[in-house]
């Protein structure tokens, strides 16, 4: 039988360990707990956890360090930020060094297991060395052959907007920043271009609307960037033409 999935939970307050790890195991998890970067590194190389759950004011490190270690050491288990900053630039920088998702405290349980079956999944296709073609909904994604289906007709999208979607289809469930897009598909010179990125996906998201509802499997992170989210179906959202 699979043991449960194992979460490493690293944080320096008792409550919010407490609040984390009753939640979790109840959802059916497997918990341990850290209180500092250090020994949250050693913890990690010692059980190999599934998921990580990293608050970033630790009291000996930043979390940041924690993530950049981690990746040095290709831990590959997905990391969640849990943090009380919302300044998108220490969001952006831990996602940058390796991170794949955050949340700002406070949160709620369900939100936060909402997120977790979205990281569980990138977890498995990290193991299974990820796959070729990636479907949503009415979304199909060859990422082989390089084409765009959407209800069984192939999408017309500039190479740009490919790209994109390309980039965010090989890192699906994971946030990537405007940083991380603009480098992958303009360049290092266009690197801080945000403007060039939230035109092109706009244009993305009506190439793949269907009956004029936009996709809300692209989520916007607002003021960090994109996340392709296989957990959620066609359906407009209202804000989901906010780029």
């Amino acid at each position: 039988m699979h043991n449960k999935i194992k979460i490493l939970i690293i944080d320096d307050e008792p409550q919010i360990r407490r609040f984390l790890s009753i939640g979790l195991k109840h959802a059916g998890y497997d918990t341990e707990e850290a209180v500092d970067g250090a020994s949250a590194i050693r913890l990690t190389r010692a059980i190999r956890p599934d998921l990580i759950l990293l608050d970033l004011g630790l009291p000996d490190m930043d979390g940041q360090q924690v993530v950049v270690q981690l990746r040095a050491e290709k831990i590959l288990a997905p990391i969640m930020i849990l943090s009380v900053r919302n300044d998108a630039v220490d969001i952006i920088t831990a996602l940058d060094s390796g991170a794949d998702d955050y949340l700002t405290k406070p949160f709620g349980m369900e939100e936060l297991l909402a997120r977790l079956r979205s990281l569980k999944r990138r977890a498995v296709q990290t193991q299974t060395g990820g796959q070729d073609v990636l479907e949503i909904a009415n979304l199909k994604i060859d990422l082989a052959r390089h084409e765009v289906l959407v209800n069984g007709q192939l999408a017309e999208l500039s190479p740009k907007e490919f790209k994109i979607l390309y980039e965010l289809a090989l890192h699906p469930n994971r946030a990537l920043t405007h940083r991380h897009l603009l480098m992958k598909v303009w360049g290092p010179a266009q690197a801080d271009e945000a403007q060039y990125l939230r035109v092109y996906m706009g244009q993305l998201r009506k190439k793949l609307a269907v009956n004029g509802l936009e996709p809300n499997y692209i989520r916007t992170l607002q003021g960090v960037g994109y996340m392709l989210d296989t957990e959620v179906g066609v359906a407009g959202e209202p804000n989901a033409t906010e780029a």
